[in-house]
């Protein structure tokens, strides 16, 4: 079972956006404190918005959405040190 990866943001076009990784490819999206929606990344650098409702995909092509996937792929979590004893 894969271990779920922790929130994180990411700045697209001078916005955060907050990414909550969820199963399967599928990320919950806040923009500005407000849920955006859902996205769920296809094949290559296409990411599809799932409708709010049925969480199915939606097949518009989304700048903004794929932006935001571009961003996600992008993303490098910061190492946790274990050993780093600097914070006591």
């Amino acid at each position: 079972m894969q271990e779920l990866q922790e929130p994180f943001d990411v700045l697209v076009n001078g916005v955060v956006y907050a990414v909550f990784p969820e199963e399967d490819n599928v990320y919950t999206i806040f923009k500005a404190g407000a849920e955006f929606g859902k996205i769920e990344k296809d094949t290559g650098n296409v990411w599809l918005k799932l409708h709010p409702e049925t969480e199915t995909p939606m097949f518009d092509n989304d700048a903004e959405v794929d932006a935001i996937g571009q961003a996600i792929i992008n993303y490098v979590p910061e190492e946790d040190d274990e050993d780093d004893e600097d914070f006591e």
